[in-house]
């Protein structure tokens, strides 16, 4: 049971990458590569600061409003 709970985290962190990736670049490359590469662009956006001031929840939020 382990394994599907992390698989399913796993999945979840993977679109939201995506989807901040699609936010800021609007770029099918760029979200090519992010899907390839989604665990280092995720750390890559913590780091720069593009999901602080609220943007982390701002963002997935935005695709449903």
């Amino acid at each position: 049971m382990k394994k599907r709970e992390s698989s399913i985290l796993y999945l979840l962190l993977g679109i939201y990458a995506l989807m901040i990736n699609w936010y800021y670049n609007h770029s099918i490359i760029m979200l090519i590569l992010s899907y390839i590469f989604w665990p280092l662009y995720l750390i890559y956006e913590l780091l720069t600061g593009h999901l602080s001031h609220g943007m982390w929840k701002h963002i997935p939020l935005s695709y449903f409003n």
